[in-house]
Order: structure tokens, then sequence, then C-alpha cells
């Protein structure tokens, strides 16, 4: 009996526990959930606790937890003023929570994020346990705040009704040490869009609606929720001041697909009618008088229009003989005057003008080379008369 005695005492002084480190992952289960506090049987080793701010009720894998659950926790204090060893849910759930982001990020997973708050610059969103940001340029064209002026108040409220809403978004960039987290709802859209996309090609002309009006262009939806641009230029053959003064929101246009650049397309409106410059030598020709109305007025000339739909220019210099302090105080909108057309460039659309009566840039030019070769007339003169002087 004695010699049992000693074995067992024996073999309790030669037992010992090597609890893990500080910063060392363990896994148990949950033997208890009370007041703010975890118990965890860690197997072979010890009970363990987590409490307080170590617990991580912003995961739903750790918001639950219930007797029998097994969990993994960071070693924070192998004893603390309670002979307890400590762990944290916090350190162990943010490091797969940003483990979960980049693997999202690499294989371009689509998940639901909330969004928390809006800035002039974006979204504030909540992806998971993270905060994260999507930038303006990252929403979708349904969601995009298309502002006429580009007014940032009015962005600013456009973005605000999204406050609370769930969307549908892809993570593009995770710098964990910087606690950065940007994700995308456009880059969701641009995936539904490719296989759309692939029953289009250049040249193709499609029906569709304007949907959004800017300084820049117009946009268009069409087909299967497709959307496009139509940039200012691409409207009318003519010169236009505002894309507003051709369209409005709501219109059915026809329009050609001039440009695919993955899931942006680009349009054209003017292309599906024949560019009338194209018949504008018919029409004219250097040297006629024609009357023009004033249409816009430059600091570098005027803008006339000649018909519907051709346009000139009339330089500032060919508007006097003598300089100009201000072209707006001496031609107003809306004025009629008579021209000469100087120049007709149908390649480049181009078409120049001079204001009836005035001698011009291009008439100085001329008369500067006659000028010039009267002045090498005579200075030939000169040279022949003098070897006959000498002579004499």
């Amino acid at each position: 009996m004695s010699e049992n005695k000693q074995d067992f005492s024996s073999l309790l002084q030669n037992y010992t526990i090597s609890l893990p480190k500080v910063g060392e992952t363990v896994k148990g289960k949950v033997i208890s959930v009370d007041k703010g506090e975890v118990r965890i049987d860690i197997p072979n080793i010890t009970t363990a606790i987590v409490r307080g701010r170590e617990l991580f009720n912003e995961d739903p894998q750790y918001a639950s937890l219930k007797p029998g659950d097994e969990v993994e926790g960071i070693v924070v204090d192998q004893e603390n003023e309670n002979g307890e060893l400590e762990l944290s849910f916090k350190i162990a759930g943010l490091q797969r929570v940003w483990d979960n982001m980049r693997d999202w990020m690499n294989k371009g997973t689509t998940i639901k994020s909330k969004v928390l708050a809006a800035n002039k610059g974006g979204l504030m969103m909540k992806v998971g346990a993270l905060s994260g940001f999507m930038p303006v340029s990252q929403l979708n064209p349904d969601h995009y705040p298309r502002v006429t002026g580009g007014d940032k108040n009015r962005i600013l409220e456009k973005l605000q009704e999204l406050n609370g809403k769930n969307l549908e978004v892809k993570v593009i960039d995770v710098k964990e040490e910087e606690e950065k987290l940007i994700v995308s709802e456009k880059a969701v859209w641009e995936d539904a869009q490719k296989a759309v996309l692939e029953a289009y090609k250049v040249g193709d002309i499609v029906d569709g609606e304007v949907s959004a009006i800017t300084s820049f262009g117009v946009f268009l939806k069409f087909g299967d929720g497709l959307e496009g641009l139509v940039h200012i230029s691409e409207i009318a053959w003519q010169r236009i001041d505002h894309p507003k003064d051709m369209l409005k929101v709501g219109d059915r246009v026809k329009a050609q697909i001039i440009q695919l650049d993955h899931s942006k397309i680009y349009l054209s409106i003017k292309r599906l009618v024949d560019d009338p410059r194209k018949q504008v030598k018919d029409k004219f020709k250097i040297g006629d008088e024609v009357t023009g109305q004033i249409l816009k007025v430059e600091p570098f000339g005027l803008m006339v229009g000649l018909d519907d739909e051709i346009h000139g220019l009339a330089h500032i210099s060919e508007l006097s003989d003598t300089p100009i302090d201000n072209i707006s105080d001496k031609f107003k909108v809306g004025e009629d005057k008579e021209f000469i057309v100087v120049s007709l460039e149908p390649a480049v659309h181009r078409l120049g003008l001079r204001l009836k009566g005035v001698k011009g840039k291009r008439a100085e030019k001329q008369d500067d080379k006659k000028e010039d070769s009267a002045k090498e007339d005579e200075v030939k003169e000169e040279e022949k008369e003098a070897p006959a002087e000498k002579e004499a």
C-alpha cells in the first residue's frame, strides 16, 4: 500500500502541464455562457475564460455561443488575477475575418454589405464584422449620383438615400495593417453584364431610352439592363452647347455601338444619319456670300449657323480690320450677318467665314505677298541696270 502511494506521489511530481503561450491559438468546447463571460474546456490542459472586451459579438460565430460549441481563441494571459487562462475571441475572430476578406477578394466572391453612412466621397459600409468603404466610382449605374454640374451637396443627398440599404458587393482591396477595406458594387454589376454584352458587337444599332443627362453627354438604357454613354460629340453633327438642348430623360432614340470596353458601352446617335458636311462643297464654295445667324459669341470668334445643320466659324481676325476690345459688345447671339466663305475643310468639319466688308487676315497676307513680290521685282530691275551703268 505504501509503495502505491509512493508511486502516485512520484507521478504527480513528474507530471507538468504545459500551458499555451501568449499569442498562441487554442481550441476547446464551451462549458458555460453567463454574464458576459464564456468558459471553455481546453482538453488535457485547463479551463479558460473569455470576458469583457475580448468577446467578439460583432461576428455571428461568437455572438450566439452555447455549451458544447467548438471555438478557438488567442491566449492573452496565461494566468489572470483569478489564476485562469484568459483568451480573446476578438483577436482570433478579427484575424479570421481579415483572412476571409482576402479569400473573397481573390475568388471574386459576391457578398452582402450594409450602408452605414455617406460622405461626399462615397459610402461607409458594414462588411461582416469590419467597416469598409465604397467610393462613388464603385457604385453601379442605378445608384451612381448623376448630378448636373457636379454639385457636391446634391451628390451627398443622393448618396444618403442609400443609408441602411443592403447592397451586393465584391471586395476589391484589403490592407489589414492599415485597416483598409474597399468594396465595389460596380464589380458585381460588371460581371452580370459580361454575358449580356456577348450578344452585342461594335456597329450594332440599339433602341433605348435616355436615362440621364449630364454636361458631357447622355446615358441610354437598352436591352436587358444595359446602359451606354452617348458623348456630347456623338449626339449631333452640328456643335451643341448642352445635351439637354437636344434630348430629355425618357426620350426613345436609336444609337449605334461604337466601342465596347469591358462593361463600358459607348454609343453614337449622329452616325445613324448622313454627315451634312459631306455635302458642304456642293452647297458652298470659297468666295460665296452667305447670310448666317450668330449662334454663340466666343473670345476667339463667332459660331455661325448657315442652315439647320451646317455651322461655320468666323475667327475674330476675320471680323474687323482693327483690333476688337470686347467681341461681345460688337456682336450678339441671334443677329443675322452677311459673311464670305474663306475656307472649306469638310474632312475635319471646318468652314471658315469672314464678315462681309472686312479685309481680313487672309487678304492682308495676300497683300503682303504682293508687296514682297513687287519689292523683289524692283531689286531684280536694279540688279539688271547696275552692269549697264558700269559699261557706260
